[in-house]
């Protein structure tokens, strides 16, 4: 295995050939292609689960999730979760609680919340970049085929 050089990690195949291969780079004929179906584990939160039902299909389709990509699919569901249920409390209670301290007096301390939150939305994003499920990266890809397979990506992903 190659040591760490520094830069960006290495896209797959199958987004660089989702991108149409930008850099025209030769690409890594040898890379694994794992098959086999993710399943949900059984662990994660409910909101969690409800994200698997949402996009693990519609990745699976596009080859970008498998087997082995379940964990790391995973954290991605149960960090939307997690992050969804904070922001769920701050917008029920705010962002800030009074305290009352012998010394200090009284005053203002922000949530948990607002770092739970802050750390999953890091997370959520990172996955999602990982998965194709940014715009940005998005925009990057272009599947082949006709319009009508084009159509039906944009209708996966809405």
């Amino acid at each position: 295995m190659k040591g760490n050089r520094g830069g960006p990690k290495p896209k797959p195949t199958a987004i660089k050939q989702l991108e149409g291969n930008p850099g025209k780079r030769p690409l890594n004929k040898n890379e694994p292609k794992p098959k086999g179906k993710a399943i949900c584990p059984s662990w994660l939160l409910p909101d969690a689960k409800k994200e698997w039902r949402r996009m693990s299909s519609q990745l699976s389709k596009l080859g970008l999730l498998t087997s082995v990509d379940q964990s790391a699919f995973a954290v991605y569901c149960q960090a939307y979760a997690r992050w969804k249920q904070a922001e769920e409390i701050l917008n029920e209670k705010g962002l800030t609680f009074e305290r009352n301290d012998p010394e200090k007096g009284e005053y203002s301390q922000q949530r948990p919340e607002v770092a739970i939150a802050h750390k999953m939305m890091e997370k959520i994003r990172s996955f999602c970049a990982e998965f194709g499920l940014t715009p940005s990266s998005r925009s990057r890809m272009s599947l082949p085929g006709d319009k009508d397979d084009d159509k039906e990506f944009e209708d996966l992903l809405d």
